[in-house]
């Protein structure tokens, strides 16, 4: 008896299987719903992780581009001293653990016995090619002169430039004189134009024991031409970018005799009244000069190098 019960109690009554299979097809037919609010936030997600994917990417190409908002280098050298019938040497320096040179340069020596050697540093602009008819007045003026281009310009190893590899670059130049030529460090002079005076601020302010530094119109903010580029307000340009060319704080502490040239904006008997604050920053004996756009230019510049020079300290060999 007790077996009959239990085969009844497993087997399910037609009744009772129809209504399961009704439940079942109920259930399988039900389609699963999202709700309105769930997918705006997914689409919103999605737009903020793309945006700052975005975002991200132009940090990065700003990161490894800002460079060129500042520095324009050229490869092509189209000119040489020889140009001008000035005898040179081309020279390679700075060489790596392969023994090879890094940069390029040229040595042009005086046709006198010179007191003082000048390291030109150029531009951010061009290359050395483009320096030859300052390279000649300086060498008018009786002096050796070794221009040489950075990392980055003409036939110099390429890599792209920055205010801490022009700095390495400069103090190599100096290196090569003292240790190649064997230059005393105090008849080395220093000649920068444009953004290589503000380099030759710096590299003044580095080296003390050099005998002096001559500075054609350096730039007050250099930098400006990369924050305020329309991009740099679009990312942390301030983290992004190492170049600072704090070219005020670099001249507080200038010890050497310093001659800064500048040239005023219009043809004028009335000389500017305000000194750049680089200047007034300087501790040391220092010579500000005006130049003027008129026929006589040169003259001016030769002039006042020549004074110059002759009040430097006499060179102990």
């Amino acid at each position: 008896m007790s077996k009959a019960k239990s085969k009844q109690k497993g087997r399910t009554s037609p009744a009772a299987r129809s209504a399961n299979l009704r439940s079942y097809g109920s259930s399988a037919s039900a389609r699963p719903t999202v709700s309105a609010k769930w997918l705006l936030n997914a689409i919103a997600m999605a737009l903020a992780g793309a945006l700052f994917c975005a975002w991200g990417t132009l940090c990065f190409l700003f990161w490894q581009g800002n460079w060129q908002l500042l520095y324009h280098p050229t490869s092509a050298v189209t000119r040489t001293p020889a140009s001008v019938n000035l005898p040179f040497d081309s020279v390679g320096f700075a060489t790596n653990s392969a023994g090879d040179p890094q940069l390029r340069g040229w040595w042009l020596p005086s046709s006198t016995q010179a007191r003082y050697t000048a390291i030109y540093l150029h531009g951010a602009d061009g290359n050395l090619g483009d320096t030859v008819d300052a390279l000649a007045r300086l060498h008018a003026s009786g002096l050796n002169i070794f221009g040489f281009d950075y990392r980055g310009y003409g036939q110099s190893r390429f890599v792209h430039p920055s205010e801490a590899r022009w700095r390495e670059d400069a103090d190599s130049a100096i290196s090569y004189l003292t240790g190649t030529r064997h230059i005393p460090v105090n008849a080395i002079i220093l000649v920068g134009k444009d953004l290589g005076a503000n380099l030759a601020i710096e590299t003044a302010a580095a080296h003390p024991d050099l005998a002096g530094v001559v500075l054609e119109q350096p730039l007050a903010s250099p930098t400006l031409a990369i924050f305020s580029d329309a991009r740099a307000h679009l990312v942390p340009a301030h983290w992004l970018v190492s170049d600072r060319w704090q070219t005020s704080s670099a001249a507080g502490s200038i010890l050497i005799p310093s001659l800064w040239f500048y040239w005023t904006a219009e043809r004028s008997s009335e000389l500017p009244q305000d000194k750049p604050e680089a200047y007034e920053k300087v501790p040391a004996r220092k010579t500000l000069t005006w130049l003027t756009s008129a026929p006589n230019e040169q003259e001016q510049f030769r002039s006042a190098l020549a004074r110059w020079l002759d009040g430097l300290p006499a060179v102990a060999r």
